[in-house]
């Protein structure tokens, strides 16, 4: 399924999230089973799974790297699953280094702006990252899904040390 279709939404890596939302609130209220009470029981199914069809097609668009793995898994490059190591040393140092650095976050002396400093840089990165992205999937070319795939594997690690960092702020304030 095809969920920018769905959404009569141009596949496009940057949407606006605001029609995606109305958009979304719109079908809901069409195909929500509360509006198929009175159908058949076939109906009733259907609606329920329209309805469930709607929801997984929002919160794959709404979430960058799903929806861009979606744009992938369009063009027949499924990596949502995958399980692959990475063959680019200066980013797998780059994960060390900065896996060291939330380690050593409650040894520091000032462990706020330790996290403060890890926000700031992880956020540069994913903005970089997810530029790459955009420009790799607009050029809709084999080549470019390739690297678009390269860069959602990177920005999953972003994402990861992220959650990874929110925990260490929520146990230095407990």
């Amino acid at each position: 399924m095809n969920y920018f279709q769905l959404f009569q939404l141009p596949e496009k890596f940057d949407l606006d999230l605001t029609e995606l939302g109305s958009r979304y609130l719109k079908l809901q209220k069409q195909f929500h089973p509360d509006q198929h009470a009175a159908g058949s029981e076939r109906d009733k199914l259907l609606a329920v799974q329209h309805t469930a069809n709607i929801n997984d097609a929002y919160h794959s668009l709404k979430q960058p790297l799903l929806r861009a793995e979606h744009m992938l898994a369009l063009r027949g490059l499924k990596i949502s699953h995958e399980q692959r190591s990475f063959t680019d040393p200066a980013f797998l140092m780059q994960q060390m280094e900065l896996r060291e650095q939330l380690a050593d976050i409650d040894h520091s002396d000032d462990p706020d702006a330790v996290i403060v400093s890890i926000e700031q840089l992880l956020q540069q990165q994913k903005r970089q990252l997810q530029q790459q992205l955009a420009q790799a999937l607009d050029a809709k070319l084999q080549q470019q899904d390739q690297l678009a795939a390269e860069l959602i594997r990177k920005l999953k690690f972003f994402y990861k040390l992220e959650q990874e960092l929110e925990l260490i702020e929520q146990q230095l304030q407990d």
